[in-house]
């Protein structure tokens, strides 16, 4: 067929598709308008999220210059990435970011299960002041900052009146100075985050188990189930969507254990075990004024959590049917 044989679209044509589109933004309009109050409410988050979130990133661009404060953004010099080559280079990095990774991985395996097991824990208790009594006791250490937990475990595992120490001394053993060796410091700041966030990581895991049907119970325990049996057939299956989106979102930030959570719990002695890249970037960037350098690693930092994220949505959509999008 020639293009002359093709007939132009009708007036008829064009008009009902006019009509159509006019109908749809119509629509729209009509969606808007009904649902204003919801769309003003969430003006400010979204503002928040664009001005923090989004702005911020294209700062960024200084890992690939030589940037410096009195020429800006636009009139320092591009170096593409030398700064990439001289992160991983550098003699202290890839010991660094080893301590990361383990923490990052201690902190997934052995922190991340804590709240579900809390928060179904609390929920098999049946004497509601007692268990409101729990809630409360367990939430309040997430309140308290890094500096005054830090300083609680420096009481704890002081040498001279620490309890810890105190007992070994009862028993016959020699005082540790815990926070002053490798072997001990991670073990440290894994329990920390245990106890001063597990509590408070049940209260989405509660809210859940709460949307639970009651029926599903009555109908296990009518067929004989116990409240174990029961907790493993019908109370984790339940919260496994709930599991799987908490678990995506924490392999995102997989790298990004926190500057204050380490940086109050460090000394010269334990340095070697302890530090992160967070503490790096505060020591390069703010004190040694690296300003590129440390762009640079936050940058590798979001790279690796971004592809985290999409690795994990998309084996946890294959194996579970759950994911973020």
């Amino acid at each position: 067929m020639k293009p002359a044989d093709i007939a132009p679209p009708s007036r008829g044509t064009a008009r009902l598709n006019s009509s159509g589109l006019g109908t749809r933004l119509g629509d729209a309009g009509r969606y808007l308008w009904r649902y204003r109050i919801l769309y003003l409410l969430s003006v400010p988050g979204i503002l928040y999220f664009f001005l923090f979130k989004y702005v911020p990133l294209f700062g960024s661009i200084i890992a690939f210059q030589n940037y410096n404060i009195f020429k800006g953004i636009t009139g320092s010099d591009w170096v593409g990435l030398e700064h990439f080559q001289k992160m991983f280079s550098h003699y202290d990095f890839l010991r660094i970011l080893n301590n990361t990774l383990l923490l990052g991985l201690y902190d997934l395996v052995i922190a991340f299960p804590v709240p579900i097991l809390l928060a179904i824990l609390l929920n098999e208790v049946r004497m509601i002041v007692f268990k409101r009594l729990l809630q409360t006791i367990v939430y309040m250490p997430h309140f308290l900052s890094w500096v005054v937990i830090s300083g609680i475990f420096m009481g704890i595992f002081s040498m001279d009146a620490g309890v810890v120490n105190k007992a070994l001394g009862f028993l016959g053993m020699q005082p540790i100075y815990f926070l002053g060796e490798d072997s001990y410091i991670r073990s440290i700041l894994i329990g920390s985050g245990i106890w001063r966030d597990s509590g408070y990581g049940t209260i989405i895991f509660l809210a859940a188990i709460a949307g639970i049907n009651p029926d599903l119970y009555e109908a296990a325990e009518v067929d004989g189930a116990g409240r174990l049996k029961q907790i493993w057939s019908i109370t984790l299956p339940s919260l496994l969507p709930t599991i799987m989106i908490l678990l995506l979102l924490h392999i995102g930030k997989f790298l990004d254990l926190g500057f204050e959570r380490v940086f109050v719990f460090l000394n010269p002695l334990n340095l070697e075990s302890g530090e992160i890249l967070d503490t790096y970037i505060y020591k390069a960037g703010l004190l040694s004024q690296q300003y590129s350098y440390t762009t640079a690693i936050g940058l590798f930092k979001s790279v690796v959590g971004l592809m985290l994220v999409l690795l994990g949505n998309f084996f946890s959509k294959k194996t579970t049917g759950e994911s973020l999008y």
